[in-house]
């Protein structure tokens, strides 16, 4: 090791400890045992530009045991990221740049960081989005250079025990994802200690047996020995794990121990560390020699092919092509827009259909207008309904296959999705709703970064084909309601969904719809391009507004039913369809007011939890929901067990009405 690469690394650890000491919290044990990995990653093998962040063609970064984000911020600081010194001393602060985990909004950062584990789910979508792109372009052009590039993931301990981890890792296994590299910081020790009595399982087994190349480095200090295994890795045609045997907190008075895991150091600890790494600056100061020296290495390395993927660019741009100029665009923007016309389409007055078939057919005139749109299903293709017709299962054999089998892994499936989403492409994953929980963590990533997400859940609720009480899944609409900037859809019948997948097509939002398995008709009254606006009236009153019924899915029909036949009865109902409670609570208070006035009696029918409507009721008896866990039994069994037949339901909306 020279001198200059010792001087770096030993600079990015105290930077970091710097920074920790600053935000008076934070994780220095990963950060003193990742520095020698990092340091040679950035320096010696990532092609990377500090001065274009958004090089098409760089290689990936997934921090995946994210609370050693000091040590990356470090290490982009000193490769010429535009992270200043302020930005550094700024850690934690909620102005700052450098938040407690890495966040797109920080320059050199590919993806905002969640819980453990899931970065490395990440890490496979994005390996998996890069090797459709690189095989997009192939189509155009044989000799296309602009991607081709690795995506690495750090990890550690923790990040391998989580179940995303071994869900994510044998999914890439399947897909042969030759430029996927993990490089896992095995300290043997976790937040509560070592992890002798929790997790004993030899790794390089277990990725010997996923058919992973596996490279145990044993003395991780060394960078040789690291710059020989990433080549390693690199070479290979597997997906690659190097296990690094390392020392949290080296050089800490506790190193080795799990005090320096997530608990700054003592000002004595930090004073000893810089004395023996022989660092002489002042906190937050680093040497000029070995900023020039870091650089130089960026450079050296990467600039011959930077030029010629710039060149290339350029030429494309120019080319004519109108196929490789629309797949730039996509690259370089990030946004793409699929040019879907609800009203394009003429729907006969008595169309009758499951709403899990007519969402394929839609999905279907969606994903033929463009080949950046796929997805998949775990393991619930022929349930949901949810897949592409007329194009093959991507695998390596098939790169460029649009539906993607991810297996029952529910909580990889999320993850992977909102890699790929990463690389702009607009995407889709499926299941049953009952399977929520397993997605939420992924859900929440993809609503905070905005990504170009759509989440399709089926059998959400009685009148879907569910015969056991734990597969209703009555909580789960309200849950996804109570995820910020994440905008649900419970069409009610074809047009709605058309409009729904319109407002998709066209705007970049993390989404989900929610779909009964069962038949639903063709409502004359509904219109797809009010859709936007969440929520629009399907029936107005005649002479005078009674009262009011919100609905959503299936039992808007029943509610129109229901406010037909009460008319006869001189019961004048206004009905309104509340396809998105997001998007209709994102519109202006008139226009809110005018759907649903104020001061009218209103009803709310949903087969699901109460919990949200309350803002749009006096009294929660006027919501007709499901507060309790179902019955196992037949469909309509369950149904009339819960009074949600459509005679319960119009005697109860009477009652509400008449009751002064």
């Amino acid at each position: 090791m020279s001198n200059n690469d010792l001087n770096a690394i030993n600079e990015i650890k105290t930077l970091s400890l710097d920074m920790i000491k600053e935000a008076k919290s934070g994780s220095p044990g990963n950060c003193l045992s990742l520095a020698p990995i990092i340091y040679t990653l950035y320096a010696k093998h990532m092609n990377i530009n500090p001065d274009n962040q958004e090089w098409i063609n760089r290689d990936r970064l997934v921090l995946s045991c994210g609370h050693a984000a000091p040590i990356l911020y470090a290490t982009l600081h000193m490769c010429g990221f535009k992270i200043t010194k302020e930005n550094l001393k700024e850690y934690k602060s909620i102005s700052g740049f450098t938040p407690a985990y890495p966040e797109l909004s920080t320059n050199g950062i590919d993806i905002s960081i969640g819980t453990p584990g899931m970065g490395i789910s990440n890490a496979v979508g994005i390996a998996l989005g890069e090797r459709y792109l690189e095989n997009t372009l192939k189509q155009e052009d044989e000799k296309q250079s602009l991607i081709n590039f690795n995506t690495y993931v750090i990890c550690n301990d923790a990040d391998l025990m989580k179940g995303v981890s071994y869900e994510a890792t044998s999914f890439a296994s399947a897909q042969k994802l030759d430029k996927l590299i993990i490089l896992c910081d095995r300290t043997n020790i976790i937040s509560d200690g070592k992890v002798d009595n929790t997790f004993t399982e030899n790794l390089i087994e277990r990725f010997q047996s996923l058919d992973f190349f596996v490279k145990e480095v044993k003395d991780a200090s060394k960078i040789k020995e690291i710059d020989k295994a990433i080549n390693a890795a690199k070479k290979s045609n597997k997906p690659s794990i190097i296990i690094f045997n390392t020392i949290l907190g080296k050089d800490s008075i506790n190193e080795n121990t799990n005090i320096v895991y997530d608990k700054p150091l003592s000002d004595d600890d930090i004073f000893a560390i810089k004395k023996k790494l022989n660092i002489t600056t002042a906190p937050f100061e680093v040497r000029k020699d070995s900023l020039i020296h870091v650089r130089k290495l960026i450079d050296k390395r990467v600039e011959a092919q930077y030029k010629k993927n710039m060149e290339y660019l350029n030429k494309a741009k120019s080319s004519g092509n109108d196929k490789l100029i629309n797949i730039l665009r996509l690259l370089i923007n990030k946004d793409l827009t699929i040019p879907f016309e609800s009203l394009s389409y003429k729907i006969n007055d008595t169309y009758n259909e499951n709403l899990l078939l007519t969402n394929h057919k839609i999905l279907n005139l969606v994903a033929n207008k463009s080949a950046f749109f796929l997805g998949g299903c775990a393991d619930a293709a022929s349930n949901t309904k949810a897949y592409i017709d007329n194009t093959t299962i991507l695998t390596k054999e098939h790169p460029l296959g649009r539906n993607i089998n991810f297996g029952l892994r529910e909580e990889a499936m999320a993850g992977i999705i909102n890699g790929i989403s990463l690389l702009g492409l607009k995407t889709y994953c499926s299941t049953k709703l009952i399977n929520l929980d397993n997605l939420k963590p992924s859900i929440r990533m993809s609503a905070i970064m905005n990504l170009d997400v759509t989440y399709i859940f089926t059998h959400d609720s009685i009148n879907s084909s569910l015969d056991s009480a734990h597969l209703t899944p009555v909580e789960h609409i309200s849950n996804l309601r109570s995820i910020p900037n994440l905008i649900n859809f419970r069409p009610s019948d074809i047009t709605e969904i058309l409009g729904v997948w319109e407002y998709i097509a066209k705007n970049k939002k993390t989404t989900s719809i929610i779909l009964s398995d069962c038949q639903v008709s063709k409502l004359r009254e509904t219109n797809s391009k009010l859709v936007s606006k969440g929520a629009y009236i399907v029936k107005k009153e005649q002479d005078k507004l009674d009262g009011i019924i919100i609905a959503t899915g299936k039992e808007l029909g029943d509610a129109l039913k229901i406010a037909y036949e009460l008319k006869q009865e001189n019961i004048d109902i206004r009905v309104i369809s509340m396809v998105s409670l997001e998007l209709f609570l994102k519109e202006e208070k008139n226009y809110q007011e005018e759907i649903i006035p104020k001061n009218v009696k209103t009803i709310v029918i949903e087969p699901s939890s109460i919990l949200g409507w309350g803002i749009f009721v006096t009294d929660k008896k006027y919501i007709i929901g499901l507060d309790d866990f179902s019955f196992s039994g037949q469909k309509d069994e369950v149904i009339n067990k819960v009074n949600f037949d459509y005679e319960s339901l119009k005697i109860k909306v009477a009652k509400l009405i008449l009751n002064n």
